[in-house]
This record gives structure tokens, sequence and C-alpha cells, in this order.
């Protein structure tokens, strides 16, 4: 199948399904949760599915904040390296429990990966 990522994954219908599984199991993880607390989740949601995207090379309607501001508050608040690799794993889990093929769940986990350092204030 040809196409950009975004379009390769599904679409607009495929974001929308994977972030509302995600957020799901993020919220159920004790270890991360607490990082959303006082969050608007359905704007959290909103924010989310539009920054995947654009990230993932669909439509750029994206006007959230970059992703090192984003989390700068998130990090002073002790988030670190074992909160990214949670959070990439629930993302990885999403993406298979969605019946992504493997090389497109490998695409998405590259770039969720090269957002590492900006999200953890590197």
């Amino acid at each position: 199948m040809s196409g950009n990522l975004y379009e390769r994954l599904g679409g607009e219908a495929a974001v929308n399904a994977a972030v509302d599984i995600f957020y799901r199991k993020v919220l159920g993880d004790d270890t991360i949760s607490h990082f959303f607390d006082t969050t608007d989740m359905g704007e959290q949601r909103a924010k989310q599915k539009s920054f995947l995207t654009m990230a993932f090379g669909g439509p750029n309607n994206y006007t959230g904040k970059d992703l090192r501001s984003a989390h700068k508050g998130l990090v002073e608040q002790g988030m670190g390296e074992a909160h990214f690799t949670a959070v990439a794993q629930h993302l990885q889990e999403t993406l298979t429990e969605l019946g992504v093929a493997e090389d497109l769940r490998d695409e998405v986990m590259t770039i969720a990966a090269s957002t590492h350092d900006d999200v953890l204030n590197l």
C-alpha cells in the first residue's frame, strides 16, 4: 500500500481508535496515570489525535505546544525514563491490539522513539 504512514495506518479512524485505546491503557497504569490527574482528557485526546496525524504525515492541524514545552512540567514532577518506556509500551500494545502490521508498528515506534529527548527535556 502506498501513501504516507497516516494513510497506510488507516487515516483518521485508525488514529482516533488508537488514541482512545492508548489512553485507556495509560490511565489504567498506576505508574503513569497520576501525571494526568489534572488533565482534561477530552482535550488531551484531541491534541494527541492532531499531533499523531501530523507526525504520521496526515493533515497538519496541530496547534499545541512543542514536545519539550508540553512535557516540561511533567519532568519537573519526576517524569523520567521508566515513564517514557511505559508509555511507549502502551503504544506498542495498542498497535498490536488493533492488528497494525509489524512494519507499520515499527515505523510508529521509530517516530515515538525520536521524541525521547524532547519529551524528557534532555
